[in-house]
This record gives C-alpha cells, structure tokens and sequence, in this order.
C-alpha cells in the first residue's frame, strides 16, 4: 500500500513557509467516521473520531494525543445550513460561526466563516469565505483581504497516480492557524461531504 505522506519539501517561492498536512478521511479507530493528519514529517498532527456515525450534528477536533481542541455544532432550528464552532469541548466559548452558502448559481462562494466578536485573536474580526469544489477536492479559503490563506488540492502518490478523494491536502499559508484551517475542512465535509450532487 502507498504510504499517504509525507509530501516532501514545500513549492512555496517566498520568504513564508506554508505548512502542509496529509488528510486522510479515515478514522483511526475501528466502527468511526473521521479524519486522520499528518505533517509533512509524516507525524500525526490532528484526528477526529466520530463514535456515532449517523451523528452530524456535533464533531470534535483533537490534537494527535486526542486533547480537544474545537467542537463544531450544527445550529438548531435555521433555516440555513449553519455551524458554530466553540473553543475546546465545551459549549461555553464560541470562536466561529459559519453559514453555508445556499444560492451556488448565483456565488462561487460555498460557505463564509466569521470570527464572532470578543474573539481571542484581538485582531479584529475576521472573515473566510470558501470557494470552489469540496467533492473534487479543489477549494480556496479567502480572507476579508482576499488572500488565500488555505487550499484543500487532490493528493498523488509516486507515479503520478491519484489517491481518489479519501486522501489529499491541506496547504495552510502563515496568515491563519493551522487548526483554524482544518476546522474550516471539517465544515465543508459536513455541509458538502455526504452528496455528489453538491460542491
């Protein structure tokens, strides 16, 4: 079997270096939906281990020791496709709010993620918004800059051949946090991940 990293020194031509992470969408534990992370070192960076498959309305995002880091929640009772994503395990420090976007025809934009007020950054607030196409595995996150500050592209392993949709990468420019890039991954596999109809 084709090992899934590393993915070898980065392409980046200036003086900030991205970082750039192997996903595989598979859990590391038996009967569990998720995701597994690696770094270009080919060490364990992020999972995500869903117990109750069918449950799409809460997931956490963990370190490679499994310390929970964010806990995205689908928002009840909207009549959008919205999310909050929350500090930690807990319900009590909400960092994100993010909204799917509901007229493609009309935007490329799939979804928009805005730092809710208060937030920890004291950078001021910040927006994302994603373009492209989740189910192809070819999206962009923008800032309110209109800077990509992360792309999820399509992994090959040796050789040129493609390793399908399961595993692929995650390319995170200095602008934004790493884990703030794959909890924005984990948004899009929840609002397009589950139908080939969709971006």
């Amino acid at each position: 079997m084709t090992k899934v990293f590393p993915n070898g020194p980065s392409s980046s031509c200036s003086d900030a270096i991205e970082t750039v992470l192997t996903v595989w969408k598979k859990s590391m534990l038996l009967n569990c939906e998720g995701f597994t992370v690696f770094n270009a070192e080919g060490n364990l960076v992020y999972r995500v281990d869903n117990y109750l498959a069918g449950n799409k309305g809460e997931i956490l995002l963990m370190d490679a020791a499994g310390n929970p880091l964010f806990t995205i929640r689908r928002k009840r009772l909207s009549l959008a496709d919205s999310w909050v994503v929350y500090e930690g395990e807990t319900g009590a420090n909400p960092r994100f709010s993010a909204r799917k976007q509901m007229n493609l025809l009309k935007s490329k934009c799939l979804a928009r993620v805005v730092e809710l007020a208060g937030s920890w950054s004291g950078k001021g607030m910040s927006v994302y918004e994603i373009e492209g196409c989740y189910g192809k595995r070819c999206c962009a996150v923008y800032d309110e800059k209109r800077r990509i500050v992360a792309e999820i592209k399509r992994k090959e392993a040796a050789g040129g051949l493609s390793f399908g949709t399961d595993v692929f990468r995650l390319v995170v420019q200095p602008q934004i946090d790493t884990t703030v890039a794959m909890a924005l991954l984990i948004l899009l596999d929840q609002m397009f991940g589950s139908s080939s109809t969709t971006p």
